[in-house]
């Protein structure tokens, strides 16, 4: 299947008083028509910094050092902001993690859907406007459409105004959705149903997702792909199943004995010790090291490369050249059994 995004040796840093932050250090993935990919990683790891490079929604401090961003074959590296403002809303949209800082609450929801259905296709009359704003909101399960268009944000709940958020970006058909941590602020359940939603929106539409999250239980129910993101750099990329069931980079193995399903039984959740290394002077080697306690000595010094696994199943860990001793991972698919 032909890829709809490639992003190959990316590479983006910001100037900032303390030195050059180095956000996002040699990415490389692709992402396939109807495929929901899952980033996943702690915060400061430059999840959203990556997917914020692909739509070039970044400051003036930014710059894209290294590497190329192609959609459907069209390198748009080099695209300026009147270039990328007749792709945007088109062929990508974001829903960002704040409904409330994405929505205006002084007018109605339904004109904000309205105004987003129209920058797109300025030639639409005033019924058929209200009408594809009608269809949006049932495609998002707002239920009751024709009477909630004319609430405003502060009459929906947390699930609702994300819902409507959903619907804004949905409202041009963009072929990649980018959904940067949609449910962190939501409880469990409503979680489970946005999920849900972005699957379902995903089979009803066809539309390609890249959905962020530092959890690697909620993507569980929703990602085709997963790639964990940790100091800026992928360090392991694979299918759901593989990740999940036969993850071989050790800070994935940290991540997942973090998970509630890992400690069942156990008097505590396990942390991952430490915290993530600045991105101003990254450390040599593998950033990852400090807090590893399965680390080589090689580790310290040299950057690991990645590892193929399979076809599908990459790791950037020394653990898995013939020469390293061999270690039993600590987690795999029993957690989710």
């Amino acid at each position: 299947m032909k890829n709809i995004l490639e992003v190959k040796n990316l590479s983006v840093s910001f100037d900032s008083p303390a030195g050059e932050v180095q956000a996002v250090r040699d990415v490389s993935f692709s992402l396939q028509k109807g495929e929901v990919l899952a980033i996943v990683g702690e915060s400061g790891c430059g999840k959203s910094v990556l997917c914020k490079s692909i739509m070039k929604l970044l400051p003036s401090s930014a710059k894209i050092k290294e590497g190329s961003i192609c959609i459907h074959g069209t390198d748009i590296t080099d695209y300026r902001e009147r270039e990328m403002q007749r792709i945007r809303g088109k062929v990508f949209s974001m829903i960002f993690q704040d409904p409330m800082t994405s929505l205006n609450p002084t007018i109605k929801i339904g004109q904000q859907i309205a105004e987003a259905v129209l920058v797109h296709d300025k030639k639409k009359t005033k019924d058929q406007v209200y009408e594809r704003v009608i269809e949006l909101m049932e495609l998002v399960g707002i239920e009751h459409p024709h009477a909630r268009y004319h609430l405003y944000p502060y009459n929906f709940s947390g699930g609702m105004r994300q819902r409507s958020v959903m619907a804004i970006a949905l409202a041009s058909n963009p072929d990649i959705l980018f959904a940067d941590e949609p449910t962190t602020a939501l409880d469990v359940t409503i979680q489970a149903q946005i999920l849900d939603l972005l699957r379902e929106i995903q089979k009803k539409l066809g539309t390609s997702t890249i959905l962020v999250s530092h959890d690697l239980g909620v993507v569980a129910r929703a990602a085709d792909r997963v790639a964990v993101m940790y100091a800026g750099k992928i360090v392991e990329i694979g299918t759901a199943e593989e990740v999940y069931y036969d993850p071989r980079h050790p800070y994935t193995w940290g991540l997942m004995q973090s998970l509630p399903a890992f400690s069942r039984g156990k008097d505590r959740l396990y942390t991952i010790p430490g915290m993530p290394p600045t991105l101003v002077n990254p450390p040599q080697g593998d950033a990852y090291a400090c807090r590893n306690e399965y680390a080589l000595g090689i580790d310290y010094e040299e950057m690991p490369p990645m590892f193929r696994i399979t076809d599908t199943h990459y790791a950037a860990t020394w653990l898995l050249d013939e020469r390293a001793p061999k270690i039993e991972p600590p987690v795999g698919g029993k957690c989710f059994e």
